[in-house]
């Protein structure tokens, strides 16, 4: 069966309704949640928090947002090989589901095993409708770049929803409410892509390279054996029996996931058998993959020190008789609400930078893939330099304005348009065609990285010890504006490599 023709949906196969609304609810869960996690972690006992020290929470929420990104691996691996991606996607919907309802009865004793959960069940589905929005389209149909932007669309349109809802909840709630959102979210999620799914394309349904026979028995005995290792350690652990500490846990995570990519990237380079050209592409692509490593380090702050800082340090409080006081009666902006600038600016600045590159482009001014990147770690390291202002006011015991958040925020955003889509298109231009799926996991191991380092440098943000956040702040800009130097510099190169590739796929 070919890709549907159907035009339900602004003039696009009727399966990417499905899928947008499947996607828009799935990230309004996960970005709800995610946007609570260090608050909660942090907050105290008497507060119904879990009471952890900053160092502790950051490292958890490296883990989780790291594990996320990560099991996105095995879980393609499975929809490709095993179960298909219309299955994925619904099986890690109910896993995702379960998770948050375990979050929403018992967050105090059940933490943990909800986390898992809903990592997991988002390793499933994630990469899985990502790849299934492209396989409603035929190979030459023209509408895949716009369905993809009506796509992300409707990821923002879900993180607006998830820091709206949640944020309000947790102020005026509490914590149950607000991660219970969350779980309804993934639950309409789940009712309309059962409802649904029936427009979806044949090429999403079966698995795209599925094991036959005694391979296909060895295979799920292998998914049995981890998930049941798995639950034994989640009893263990939840025994006491072992003991799981989660800062050392975070440096060894991500010790092994670096290992694991220059390993990985090795072993295509050394034993791919690669053209010469190849290999000169793949110096260019590495370039990207630390570039892109080193942006999500500094820019999944957001969940983690920014949201802290939004919490004790910035001035929330709102003039009788304003917007947000009238509409819901509140006399504090929310500190999640903060988070909503990304969603915002992503949306209206999104179509600016499609048409800039494409501008620059007719004027012969094409700045290559990896000088794209070192802008976007530019532009991210100069939001620090802004919190390294604001923080100097917060160590003299005064309030900022929100302002300072906000510029951070409108920052990191543009760095992130420069960066990431950026970056994705040089992985499938410069990858060798052979090794095309495989590099783009390797790629994906960056931001599992990049989380996991984010979560340790946000445990050194202790709001009991503000004086030292300036200098950390200073830190992180200033190493950062040091990587896209050495990246900007090694670009005169790889400007040369990526042009050879690009001239030879043409």
């Amino acid at each position: 069966m070919k890709p549907s023709n159907d035009t339900s949906f602004f003039g696009h196969p009727g399966g990417l309704r499905t899928l947008f609304f499947t996607e828009m609810w799935e990230r309004m869960s996960y970005y709800g949640m995610r946007a609570l996690l260090v608050l909660f972690m942090t907050a105290s006992l008497q507060t119904q928090g879990l009471g952890f020290t900053v160092a502790t929470a950051g490292a958890i929420y490296g883990l989780y947002t790291g594990a996320v990104y990560f099991l996105g691996l095995p879980g393609g691996w499975l929809a490709d090989r095993l179960i298909g991606g219309k299955s994925a996607v619904w099986y890690g919907g109910i896993i995702i589901f379960a998770g948050h309802v375990v979050l929403a009865i018992d967050l105090q004793n059940l933490f943990f095993v909800g986390l898992i959960l809903v990592a997991s069940g988002t390793g499933l589905l994630k990469p899985n409708i990502s790849a299934m929005v492209g396989q409603q389209y035929g190979d030459d149909d023209g509408r895949r770049d716009s369905g993809y932007a009506l796509y992300y669309m409707g990821i923002n349109i879900g993180s607006l929803i998830a820091y709206l809802v949640t944020g309000y909840l947790q102020e005026n709630w509490g914590w149950h409410y607000a991660f219970g959102a969350a779980a309804i979210g993934m639950a309409i999620g789940l009712i309309q892509y059962y409802f649904s799914n029936r427009s979806l394309s044949a090429d999403s349904v079966a698995p795209a390279n599925p094991y036959q026979g005694a391979a296909k028995q060895r295979a799920w005995m292998g998914v049995w054996a981890v998930v049941a290792v798995a639950v034994v350690v989640i009893v263990l652990a939840h025994m006491g029996t072992i003991v799981i500490e989660p800062v050392a846990l975070a440096q060894q995570v991500a010790v092994v996931f670096t290992v694991i990519f220059f390993a990985y990237f090795g072993l295509i380079y050394f034993k791919g058998q690669l053209s010469e050209n190849e290999k000169k592409r793949m110096w260019a692509l590495f370039l990207v993959c630390i570039a892109s490593a080193c942006f999500w380090s500094g820019f999944e702050q957001a969940g983690s020190s920014l949201n802290l800082f939004a919490q004790n340090y910035t001035d929330r409080v709102l003039e009788s008789g304003s917007l947000i006081t009238s509409l819901f009666g509140m006399d504090a902006i929310p500190t999640v609400w903060f988070q909503l600038s990304n969603s915002l600016f992503i949306i209206i600045l999104s179509p600016f930078f499609a048409a800039l590159w494409i501008n620059l482009a007719k004027r012969m001014i094409d700045p290559s893939y990896t000088i794209k990147c070192a802008i976007g770690i530019v532009i991210m390291a100069s939001g620090f330099l802004v919190m390294f202002m604001a923080s100097q006011y917060a160590a003299q015991g005064l309030k900022v304005a929100p302002m300072w958040l906000v510029t951070t925020y409108f920052l990191h955003t543009v760095g992130e348009l420069c960066l990431s889509p950026v970056a994705l298109s040089a992985v499938s231009k410069l990858s060798p065609k052979r090794f095309a799926g495989q590099m783009m996991g390797v790629f994906v191991l960056t931001y599992s990285i990049g989380n996991i380092i984010a979560g340790l440098l946000s445990g050194n943000f202790d709001p009991e010890n503000v004086e030292q956040m300036p200098d950390l702040y200073l830190q992180i800009a200033l190493f950062s504006i040091a990587i896209a130097i050495v990246i900007g510099l090694m670009s005169f190169k790889s400007r040369f490599w990526e042009k050879a590739g690009i001239e030879e796929k043409a």
